[in-house]
């Protein structure tokens, strides 16, 4: 299975502290952010990589190249106008044509996870796509997921900006091929004008407990880089577990 990261956003929010570089190559113990995210993969067996870029993507290619030096294949689509996270999907389709189901990261998030589980879980309900999901003590940031009995999503519910618990998405899915038939040509969002298209063929929600963190603000960024060794413990545990 081919995974897809998601690394072309602007960045805005965290252009303060992270002025010269797209948001996945934001330094956390002195490697990228990204960096992070592709070995967890590679540890995890995942060996081709496509990357979607936009935003400074030249600088994402020259840090990665095609892989090799990961043990990796990466390849690049490359938006020339901001396509948003369905868009940027949809553009990256000519490079897994052949899969019948995919891999998705957002590049701006890490979540302690493992990816077969997640796929194991996708197949077994049948769905268009699956979603990893974590409880967090403050949801004000993103979106809740209303989820109902066997794990199938029934709506989500925008952020509120007020402080209150809930259950997000934590940026991982398996989507099945099908999904491309739904996105829309030109920008477009999974949350906002995928996710609503293809409530009715089967969403579904995997939840997880393990470590999350979104360095899309500068106080989270700043978390991430203070517990950086633990992130990248917790990227080498479930392969680390998976051969001893």
């Amino acid at each position: 299975m081919k995974a897809v990261l998601l690394v072309g956003g602007l960045g805005t929010r965290l252009r303060s502290v992270v002025p010269s570089l797209p948001k996945a190559l934001a330094s956390v113990g002195h490697r990228p952010f990204l960096e992070l995210l592709v070995r967890q993969l590679s540890w995890q067996g995942v060996s081709q990589l496509v990357m979607c870029t936009g935003y400074l993507a030249k600088q994402i290619e020259e840090a990665f190249g095609d892989g090799r030096d990961l043990g990796m294949t990466i390849e690049y689509s490359e938006e020339s106008v901001p396509l948003g996270t369905a868009g940027a999907l949809k553009l990256a389709q000519r490079f897994v044509q052949h899969e019948s189901e995919l891999l998705v990261l957002n590049g701006d998030s890490f979540l302690e996870i493992d990816f077969n589980e997640l796929s194991a879980f996708h197949r077994n309900h049948g769905g268009v796509a699956t979603l990893a999901v974590v409880p967090v003590e403050n949801a004000s940031r993103y979106g809740t997921v209303r989820i109902g009995g066997g794990g199938r999503i029934l709506g989500f519910a925008e952020k509120t900006g007020q402080d209150s618990s809930g259950i997000v998405n934590a940026g991982v899915y398996v989507f099945s091929s099908t999904v491309f038939a739904q996105i829309p040509e030109g920008p477009a969002s999974l949350e906002r004008d995928v996710f609503p298209l293809i409530m009715e063929k089967g969403i579904y929600a995997h939840e997880q407990r393990g470590m999350f963190i979104d360095i899309g603000i500068p106080e989270d960024y700043a978390r991430a880089r203070e517990i950086y060794d633990r992130l990248a413990h917790a990227a080498l545990y479930k392969h680390s577990a998976a051969i001893s």
